[in-house]
């Protein structure tokens, strides 16, 4: 029985090829989906429960494989809960005109299988940190968000687009009080300002400092689901504070944002 199953185990044909195929490339782009998000390391579990249960059934281990099952049975709902966002994210995507009038599908393939963990992310750090203390010193609030590996689309799409040069006068232009634009998120990447006005998702932490306004809970929200990072500045206060990995640094100063930006934009591993 075990020999008989080996061998229908190893008959491998030309369909089968095809579907191995499609089945990596799905996989591939679903990981790309999750990629630099909280959601990826339970992508990576479920995928691995899976592969093991194929091989389980191959092998015959009934007892194993009847337990293993159930996980897998109930798969397509625990990713629906679990991936709720990404799910939503992609669909909203599918169905925009965006979507639909995009020309450049190779331009997809190509980004996705580009080695970028050990590219040096470039960004214009003395713009950034000086906009950040000017705005300090007449408290203007600020909450300015820095791409890296996650793709912040959605949450670009959100807002006014801009794809502007990034210098310290445009951003304390964009959070000037009276300027349409101060509410909301600017959102930089590849050191360009590519929005404003950008609506991010608040952290639901119940133990959240109640000394923290609105700004802060959106740079917690927008780093727990993402690897981007945040720097905001408190109306109140003035004070600058940098957000990593949902993890607050309060009250810094020039020389601690600019160390902080430094390492964590030069190796992404």
């Amino acid at each position: 029985m075990f020999i008989q199953n080996f061998i229908c185990f190893l008959s491998f044909g030309i369909t089968d090829a095809v579907d191995i195929l499609l089945v990596a490339v799905i996989l591939y782009l679903a990981y790309n989906l999750v990629k630099g998000t909280s959601a990826v390391n339970i992508f990576i579990g479920l995928a691995f429960i899976y592969f093991a249960y194929i091989i389980i059934k191959a092998f015959d281990l009934r007892l194993l494989s009847s337990i293993i099952g159930k996980f897998v049975n109930v798969g397509v709902i625990a990713v629906m809960i679990v991936f709720q966002q990404e799910i939503r994210k992609f669909l909203l995507y599918i169905g925009s005109n965006e979507f639909l009038r995009n020309k450049n599908w190779k331009n997809i393939f190509k980004r996705s299988f580009v080695n970028n963990s050990d590219k040096e992310i470039y960004l214009n750090i003395e713009a950034v940190v000086e906009a950040c203390f000017n705005m300090s010193e007449t408290k203007t609030g600020a909450l300015i968000i820095i791409a890296r590996k996650s793709d912040l689309k959605f949450f670009i799409n959100t807002g006014d687009l801009l794809d502007s040069g990034l210098t310290s006068r445009m951003l304390e232009n964009i959070f000037f009080k009276n300027s349409p634009l101060h509410d909301g998120a600017v959102i930089i990447q590849d050191n360009r300002i590519l929005a404003a006005r950008c609506v991010l998702p608040v952290t639901e932490k119940e133990n959240f400092p109640a000394n923290y306004g609105m700004r802060h809970r959106a740079a917690v929200g927008i780093t727990e689901n993402t690897d981007a990072l945040a720097i905001s500045v408190s109306e109140q206060t003035g004070a600058v504070s940098f957000t990593m990995h949902s993890e607050i640094t309060p009250n810094i100063n020039k020389q601690t944002l600019t160390f902080l930006l430094e390492k964590n934009l030069k190796q992404l591993n």
